[in-house]
């Protein structure tokens, strides 16, 4: 069985430092409040980085093995998006003070019959906004990086030797024959062969 000690020591140490510095946020928020409305969408904003880094702890180790981060359509389409509207409606409709576009989405939410229910979850501004920021990151994957375009480029653009080059090389650097002379035709041959047999004798 494989151990994975230094492994699971350096990932827990990851989201140690992720979870100690979305504390710090949090703690931060709390410093701001939200007895304003624009001191209560910096709270909610502090609070949704918060989630956002506690999503992205996961993904420190990415560049290490040869993946890049990227932020996937369909998770962010089908699931994102979705909770994005939901908790921005609900966050709109609750802030306090008569901020942007709340009298219009608390009057939707009374013709639509939900009023009670954003109320209900309008007490937990924090963990909706640190929800919304922990599924950002979530719609962030990692995938094998794209090899370089030279890997697939055809061996005489990358400079690679030929398959032949092993053959050309051996041509080029054989030693030079010097050429056979040219076999004589039979007419020739014959011709020889006669000339020596009517030579006169002594």
């Amino acid at each position: 069985m494989r151990r994975y000690g230094l492994y699971d020591a350096s990932r827990g140490l990851t989201l140690a430092v992720a979870a100690a510095l979305a504390g710090l946020g949090l703690w931060g928020a709390t410093q701001i409040g939200m007895q304003t409305t624009g001191r209560f969408w910096l709270s909610m904003l502090i609070v949704a980085g918060a989630g956002l880094l506690i999503a992205l702890a996961g993904h420190v180790g990415t560049w290490t093995k040869g993946l890049r981060l990227r932020v996937s359509p369909g998770t962010f389409v089908l699931a994102f998006l979705p909770v994005l509207v939901v908790t921005g409606w609900i966050l709109i409709a609750t802030q306090p003070g008569n901020g942007w576009q709340e009298g219009r989405l608390h009057s939707w939410s009374s013709s639509i019959g939900i009023l009670g229910v954003v109320h209900s979850l309008g007490l937990w501004h924090g963990v909706l906004a640190f929800g919304l920021g922990l599924m950002l990151g979530l719609s962030l994957d990692g995938v094998p990086a794209p090899a370089p375009e030279e890997e697939f480029a055809p061996a005489y653009e990358r400079g690679a030797p030929a398959a032949d080059e092993p053959l050309a090389a051996e041509r080029r650097y054989a030693p030079r024959r010097e050429p056979a002379p040219p076999a004589a035709t039979p007419t020739e041959e014959s011709t020889q062969t006669q000339t020596r047999t009517r030579a006169p004798s002594r």
